[in-house]
């Protein structure tokens, strides 16, 4: 297995975790959704794997190049 780290490719808030630690994740599949300038955005999975390490809370603010999550893929 490799370790596969997910990073934002934008700031903003995080306004919803969609997974789990342990929870099985499809390629492209929903990590967490920021919201930015009003907008929902997405931050996906590169590679199906399993969930690690969420590595942020909802409603903290997060960076741009900032890591999300660790899976397992």
């Amino acid at each position: 297995m490799a370790v596969v780290n997910v990073k934002s490719e934008i700031a903003g808030n995080v306004w919803k975790i969609q997974v789990k630690v342990g929870d099985l994740i499809e390629a492209e599949g929903e990590i967490v959704i920021l919201e930015s300038m009003k907008m929902e955005i997405p931050v996906l999975s590169p590679k199906a794997g399993v969930i690690r390490e969420i590595k942020v809370n909802e409603g903290e603010a997060i960076g741009e190049g900032q890591l999300v999550a660790v899976l397992d893929a």
